[in-house]
């Protein structure tokens, strides 16, 4: 199950984004990995960065974040970017890692 909320959001925003997000969006609703090994066997632009899943889009010109929960076939769109948006969320994040482990 997934909420397509933040879909429509970012497609009202980026048109052109629409068609590839409706199709990776049907691909999701319609497996049923068990964990993250075989969600990566069902989709090739798929990566892990607990806890966080980051799937790329169309040729990596869009990336959608995901916490899915396995046991329930969940998954919890966080956040939608471009390419370039999510180059600077995850900068950002890094930063803040980097960060907190200075303080410890």
């Amino acid at each position: 199950m997934i909420a397509l909320r933040r879909l429509r959001q970012f497609w009202k925003k980026y048109p052109e984004s629409e068609g590839a997000l409706r199709v990776w969006y049907r691909r999701l609703c319609k497996s049923e990995p068990k964990n993250f090994s075989q969600l990566r066997d069902q989709f090739n632009g798929v990566d892990l960065d607990a806890p966080f899943t980051i799937f790329d889009i169309a040729g990596n010109s869009y990336r959608v974040i995901v916490v899915i929960v396995y046991t329930g076939q969940v998954a919890f769109i966080k956040h939608v970017f471009t390419h370039l948006e999510y180059d600077q969320w995850n900068q950002s994040k890094t930063k803040k890692l980097a960060k907190k482990q200075r303080k410890n």
